[in-house]
C-alpha cells in the first residue's frame, strides 16, 4: 500500500505513535505499538516523508513522554516532522474530564524534541486553539518552528488564518517558502527568516514583498 501510494503521488504520511509503548494499551486498542511502527518502516521503506509525533495531557506521566520521545529517537531515522498534540477534550469521550494541560509541559516536550531531533520540523500541533498569543510564543521560543494552519485539523478545532497572521506580524516571524514557491509564483514570495511556519501556512498566505 505505501509503494502504491507513492507511486500515486504521495510525499508525506502522518502516523502518530500517540504515547509511550507502557502507556498505549491504555488509552488505544484497534491496535498494537508495533503496528504502529511497522506502517512507519513501510512508509519510509517506500520513499515518503515521515510525520510522526504524539499527544501529551491523556493521563500519562512524565516517563511516559520520555518514553515515547525516546522511542521517535531511536527510529532508524529520525522523522521529517515530530508533531507535539495536547489534548482535545470532547464530551463524551473516556478523557472527557481530562485536566487542561498547562503551557509549560508542552513547552518541555518541545524542547525535548528540538534538542534531540535538531533537523526536524517540530509541529505545535492540536490544542494550539486554546493557547494565549502569549503562550503560543512561548511555545516557538523553546523550538517549535512549524504550525498546522486552517480552521479545523482533522475532527479538532485550530487557530483562524488571520489569528495566525497576526501573531506571526506580532512576533516578527515569517514562513518559510516551499521548494515550488518561485515556480507557482514568480517574484511572488512569502519568504524570510525565521522559519517558523508550515507549507500550508505559505501556499496560502503568497504575497509580494
Amino acid at each position: 500500500q505505501a509503494r502504491m501510494l507513492k507511486e500515486a503521488g504521495l510525499t508525506a504520511y502522518n502516523h502518530n505513535l500517540d504515547t509511550s509503548r507502557e502507556y498505549y494499551p491504555k488509552v488505544i486498542t484497534t491496535r498494537n505499538y508495533d503496528d504502529r511502527l511497522q506502517t512507519l518502516q513501510n512508509v519510509r521503506d517506500a520513499g515518503i516523508s515521515v510525520c510522526c509525533g504524539g499527544i501529551i495531557g491523556l493521563g500519562e506521566s512524565h516517563q511516559d513522554r520520555v518514553s515515547m520521545i525516546h522511542t521517535l529517537a531511536t527510529l532508524p531515522k529520525h522523522p521529517e516532522s515530530v508533531p507535539v498534540n495536547a489534548l482535545v477534550v470532547n464530551e463524551g469521550t473516556p478523557l472527557e474530564g481530562a485536566k487542561p494541560l498547562p503551557v509549560w509541559d508542552l513547552c518541555r516536550m518541545i524542547a525535548a524534541a528540538r534538542v534531540i531531533m535538531p533537523a526536524s520540523m517540530v509541529r505545535l500541533s492540536a490544542g494550539r486553539v486554546s493557547l494565549s498569543p502569549s503562550e503560543q510564543a512561548l511555545c516557538f521560543f523553546a523550538g517549535a518552528n512549524s504550525i498546522f494552519t486552517g480552521d479545523k485539523l482533522l475532527t479538532t478545532p485550530n487557530s483562524d488564518m488571520d489569528e495566525d497572521a497576526e501573531l506571526f506580524e506580532t512576533l516578527g516571524i515569517r514562513g518559510k517558502p516551499p521548494v515550488f514557491a518561485e515556480e507557482e509564483h514568480g517574484n511572488d514570495r512569502f519568504a524570510a527568516q525565521p522559519f517558523f511556519a508550515e507549507e500550508e501556512y505559505v501556499k496560502q498566505k503568497v504575497t509580494a514583498r
